[in-house]
């Protein structure tokens, strides 16, 4: 007796890419029932494909109805995995996609991070374009944005997605799930190039030290020793409170970030667009950041129809020390850019500020000033890094300075 399954769909309706309905057998080989509407075009090569992840997955005898919607690859071989596991679910083998060249943007710690575009992990039709709105970082989603009952559908797009897409260069990061659930992530998302691993609902540095450890154990087995960081989200009053402790658990921290959402819900305030309501929170996780020596990065602005006040948001959260925030929508990306450049009047006093503490360097004198006005070491450390800021956002203007 065969063992069947389906994926794709959502509730009674088709998925946007595809569903496919999978049954094992004993005999008989692959047996593929095709609908598609690039059938005429594209028919064989969706046979192949299909054919070529079941005998991937080590199956030989299986009948799969695919209905498919013009799916990418990646999406029907995530579909086709997904279904197949749902039917089988100690099948352990996986079909990995032709893995693309990923040299292209390559992350370092002190990366420009003013804008980070949440995906939702199994919403794949978004990704394929996503880096052409020039985020600064990519964010596939497998929390939030996933229904429970698709988490393990998510985890296969976002894997073959990691391998797949062209990002044009933005960094590449994942929000996984809550600890312990996200260990099951990080063991299919860590081995695919990922650049930062954003940790969700944190409230203690022996959570971001366990997903510190299980990405080690992961490199070693894979052998890959690209960099992977951490950005913890502090969510709730008790992740707030411990933000300092989170920051410094490990040394792959490189951001800390506040999720407001689930803040305002869980000290029972409403979450208003002016945001009073968590201004202490906000200057509390920029404090705990600057004081670990790591960024502050604020949270997202949900009205997606509101650029006004996103920008307004977006100089305040700059005010308050923030060096970026997340974005829902691909069209918040360029005025979150705006909002954290520097100004003419901020860039002119930076480049006097560091002008002098060059000066006093070249000299030896050890004292920084500007007219009468002695400049406190903080103040050149800031306007250096506003200086350094503007340079960034005028190379990643016409390209990424990271490519």
């Amino acid at each position: 007796m065969g063992h069947t399954a389906e994926a794709g769909r959502r509730g009674a309706k088709i998925r946007s890419d595809c569903w496919v309905s999978f049954e094992s057998g004993v005999t008989g080989g692959i047996a593929i029932d095709l609908e598609s509407k690039v059938a005429s075009m594209y028919g064989e090569s969706i046979r192949a494909l299909a054919e070529e992840t079941m005998r991937s997955l080590g199956i030989e005898h299986a009948s799969l109805r695919i209905e498919d919607a013009g799916a990418l690859p990646f999406v029907l071989a995530a579909r086709i995995e997904t279904a197949a596991k749902r039917a089988l679910p100690d099948l352990e083998r996986s079909h990995l996609p032709e893995r693309i060249d990923q040299s292209r943007g390559k992350t370092t710690r002190d990366r420009l991070r003013r804008s980070r575009l949440y995906l939702p992990g199994n919403e794949p039709k978004f990704a394929p374009n996503a880096g052409l709105h020039e985020p600064d970082a990519i964010i596939l989603d497998l929390e939030d944005s996933v229904a429970h009952a698709e988490k393990d559908a998510a985890r296969i797009v976002v894997r073959n997605a990691l391998r797949s897409v062209d990002f044009y260069g933005a960094e590449r990061m994942v929000r996984i799930n809550p600890i312990p659930d996200g260990y099951a992530d990080l063991d299919s998302i860590i081995p695919e190039n990922v650049h930062v691993v954003l940790i969700p609902k944190c409230e203690s540095a022996s959570q971001v030290n366990g997903v510190a450890d299980r990405i080690d154990r992961i490199r070693a087995a894979h052998g890959f020793e690209g960099e992977i960081f951490l950005m913890p989200i502090v969510e709730t009053a008790l992740g707030i409170e411990r933000a300092y402790e989170i920051a410094t658990a490990s040394p792959t921290v490189i951001a800390l970030t506040i999720g407001l959402e689930d803040y305002t819900a869980d000290i029972g305030a409403p979450r208003t667009s002016e945001g009073r309501e968590s201004q202490w929170a906000r200057s509390a996780v920029v404090n705990a950041a600057r004081a670990a020596g790591v960024a502050p990065i604020d949270s997202v602005f949900s009205d997606v129809a509101d650029m006004d006040r996103l920008r307004l948001n977006a100089l305040e959260s700059k005010g308050l020390g923030f060096e970026g925030m997340g974005c829902i929508h691909p069209r918040q990306v360029r005025v979150v850019h705006e909002a954290f450049a520097p100004t003419e009047m901020e860039l002119e006093k930076a480049k006097r500020i560091v002008a002098a503490f060059e000066k006093a360097e070249a000299t030896g004198s050890g004292v920084v000033s500007l007219g009468s006005k002695m400049i406190d070491p903080p103040v050149v450390k800031r306007a250096l890094r506003t200086v350094r800021l503007a340079g960034q956002s005028r190379t990643s203007a016409g390209g990424s300075a990271d490519e």
